[in-house]
């Protein structure tokens, strides 16, 4: 994929800042013991917390994962919609260094990409959803003269990432989730939910994809329809996205329920979130964070 491959990002009425952020992403899995040990060893989150049903892992203190016991999940149909993929944000070059290092230790296959404003490591948990570990360069890097936001995907240099770093260990503090791909199975109607309602900005196209964001960040949602055009949701018992945290400042998230309201789609609400499914079965839930 070369830059020219992007279009311009089209203009829209933004209704999210970039005081949004992503919290937690849940993961239904029959086998949670078994899928933290490879988040813990592989890509170096810790356990912040066990409960009944549930294992918390994170960097620092930070939530990054949260698994869900779910004994009778089914595995979902190739083609669903869902989780393409959670990206794992490290805060600097030596920290994803030290991810590849670990992963050729342990002979875990891995693709790797550059993307302009991001290098990216890319692989598989053993439940088959999909990871991304990268670290974004420089805000000021990622847009040309006119604007326009410069993406791409080109070979990463792998030597030149391993000089910097020649050691292994954990995820270090400042480790979040950057962003969080999903399956749809209709472009048109995700755009329509994702950035007319839920007020998202489009930053980058591609055939079968959509980048959208908050604040002018390159992406903190990608959108796309390679494997799952036109495809059913998954079942309701699914392993892998059960939904995925997005926090904003509360008068944010009263200007989001507006919104919804306005268009004849009122938001239900649940433990003090709201809850935001799209038209693929997508499950996200809104929290309060953040400035007022």
């Amino acid at each position: 994929m070369s830059v020219s491959d992007f279009t311009p990002a089209a203009t829209s009425e933004a209704g999210l800042s970039a005081a949004l952020r992503l919290g937690a992403v849940h993961l239904r899995t029959r086998a949670p013991e078994a899928l933290a040990a490879f988040y813990e060893q592989v890509v170096g989150l810790t356990r912040l917390a066990t409960q009944d049903t549930r294992i918390v892992l994170g960097a620092g203190e930070a939530p990054i994962l949260v698994l869900e016991d779910a004994p009778d999940a089914v595995a979902p149909p190739a083609r669903a919609p869902g989780l393409f993929h959670t990206a794992i944000r490290v805060p600097d070059r030596a920290s994803l260094a030290v991810r590849m290092n670990v992963l050729r230790a342990r002979g875990i296959p891995f693709a790797a990409s550059d993307h302009l404003v991001s290098e990216a490591l890319y692989l598989d948990d053993p439940d088959g959803n999909g990871i991304e570990i990268y670290r974004d360069r420089p805000k000021a890097d990622w847009f040309k003269p006119d604007g326009t936001l410069e993406m791409a995907t080109l070979r990463l240099d792998l030597r030149s990432l391993a000089a910097e770093s020649a050691q292994l260990g954990p995820a270090p503090a400042g480790t979040d989730v950057g962003h969080v791909h999903l399956k749809v199975s209709d472009l048109a109607a995700a755009h329509r939910y994702w950035v007319e309602l839920a007020g998202f900005e489009v930053m980058a196209r591609y055939p079968g994809a959509l980048f959208v964001s908050a604040g002018k960040y390159h992406h903190h949602l990608g959108l796309n329809v390679w494997h799952s055009q036109d495809a059913a949701p998954p079942p309701a018992k699914a392993s892998g996205l059960a939904w995925f945290e997005i926090v904003l400042p509360p008068a944010e998230i009263a200007a989001l329920k507006a919104r919804f309201a306005a268009a004849g789609q009122p938001l239900a609400e649940s433990e003090g979130a709201v809850l935001l499914v799209d038209p693929s079965g997508n499950h996200a839930r809104v929290t309060a964070g953040g400035k007022a």
